[in-house]
Protein backbone atom coordinates (compact mmCIF):
# COMPACT_ATOMS: atom_id res chain seq x y z
CA UNK A 1 0.00 0.00 0.00
CA UNK A 2 2.86 2.27 0.82
CA UNK A 3 3.74 2.29 -3.28
CA UNK A 4 0.17 3.47 -4.09
CA UNK A 5 0.22 7.72 -4.64
CA UNK A 6 -2.39 9.26 -2.19
CA UNK A 7 -5.06 9.67 -5.42
CA UNK A 8 -4.66 6.37 -6.47
CA UNK A 9 -5.84 5.09 -2.94
CA UNK A 10 -8.52 7.37 -2.07
CA UNK A 11 -9.97 6.60 -5.93
CA UNK A 12 -9.20 2.60 -4.99
CA UNK A 13 -11.02 3.47 -2.24
CA UNK A 14 -14.21 4.59 -3.87
CA UNK A 15 -14.05 1.88 -6.53
CA UNK A 16 -13.53 -0.84 -3.58
CA UNK A 17 -16.96 0.67 -2.45
CA UNK A 18 -19.15 1.35 -5.48
CA UNK A 19 -18.13 -2.47 -6.34
CA UNK A 20 -18.93 -3.61 -2.98
CA UNK A 21 -15.60 -5.55 -2.13
CA UNK A 22 -14.64 -7.62 0.33
CA UNK A 23 -15.20 -5.97 3.62
CA UNK A 24 -11.86 -6.52 4.80
CA UNK A 25 -10.00 -4.94 1.92
CA UNK A 26 -11.97 -2.10 2.32
CA UNK A 27 -11.13 -2.16 5.76
CA UNK A 28 -7.72 -2.11 4.80
CA UNK A 29 -7.61 0.81 2.57
CA UNK A 30 -9.40 2.88 5.14
CA UNK A 31 -6.71 1.61 7.70
CA UNK A 32 -3.70 3.24 4.99
CA UNK A 33 -6.23 6.44 4.33
CA UNK A 34 -6.00 7.26 8.26
CA UNK A 35 -2.30 6.12 8.56
CA UNK A 36 -1.36 9.08 6.20
CA UNK A 37 -4.07 11.49 7.47
CA UNK A 38 -6.48 11.12 4.80
CA UNK A 39 -9.79 10.71 6.78
CA UNK A 40 -11.72 13.17 5.43
CA UNK A 41 -11.16 12.30 2.14
CA UNK A 42 -12.65 8.85 2.54
CA UNK A 43 -15.29 9.89 4.59
CA UNK A 44 -16.59 12.16 1.50
CA UNK A 45 -16.93 8.83 -0.17
CA UNK A 46 -18.44 7.00 2.24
Amino acid sequence: MEQLSNQLLIESYGKAKDLKLNRDFIKLIEDELKKRGLQEQFKKLS
